[in-house]
């Protein structure tokens, strides 16, 4: 939250979705209540259900998601993504993100660089950082929120359905705009890395990107993000 509020652009609407914690996240949450312009504590059926009521509530004319341990680079991440939508023609934003040690942020331990976006490289294996990743509110109410099927891969599902399907048009910012800490869902076991593969398979044959072989790429190019600086 300290990094959200600490972002320099003045239109910033902060919606926070919570999960019925019984964790102590909200007393945490609750000096910050006043700061939020809506606070939801409920159960919810995962992440994406999350994010979808999220989706709901948002007013603003773009949207984005800061997950739980992230933060912003720095204070200026939001001004330089409202700056990128200042073009009527861009649809969508993104830029790079670093994975770092979760005890000690400043310690990268993964650069996941983007470079931009070409209609030929989602058949690549190619994907933006979701968390970097910011739409236009009338894409979801065009195109639709995250499919609640998919347990790990229903961003890969958006991402393919915005960019290959919808058409829409993505800006690049070449810059690290969020620092996440590792340890998430995608990696966290054996069991989660294979479920993670079989629906990124059904997410390319849905969105007719590829098969196998963008599968392996896409899995090979993160090969290189740990040597990256």
């Amino acid at each position: 939250m300290d990094s959200v509020l600490s972002q320099s652009h003045p239109a910033v609407e902060s919606i926070v979705i919570d999960g019925a914690s019984t964790d102590g996240t909200l007393a945490v949450l609750e000096p910050y209540r006043s700061l939020f312009g809506v606070l939801i504590s409920e159960r919810d059926q995962g992440i994406y259900d999350a994010l979808n009521k999220g989706i709901k509530h948002a007013t603003g004319d773009v949207i984005g998601f800061l997950h739980a341990d992230d933060v912003f680079e720095n204070s200026e991440v939001l001004a330089k993504v409202a700056a990128a939508f200042r073009d009527p023609t861009i649809d969508a934003v993104y830029g790079d993100l670093v994975y770092v040690r979760h005890d000690d942020i400043r310690q990268v331990i993964r650069y996941w660089k983007s470079g931009n976006y070409d209609d030929a490289a989602l058949s690549r294996g190619w994907m933006p950082p979701h968390p970097t990743f910011y739409v236009r509110r009338s894409v979801y109410e065009r195109l639709g929120g995250f499919d609640t099927r998919y347990r790990i891969a229903a961003d890969y599902d958006t991402v393919l359905r915005f960019l290959a399907v919808g058409k829409i048009r993505a800006a690049y910012i070449p810059e690290v705009l969020v620092r996440m800490r590792a340890g998430g869902i995608s990696n966290r076991s054996l069991k989660t890395i294979v479920r993670k593969s079989l629906e990124d398979m059904d997410v390319l044959r849905r969105n007719k990107v590829g098969g196998f072989r963008t599968l392996a790429w896409k899995n090979l190019s993160k090969l290189g993000q740990f040597w990256k600086r």
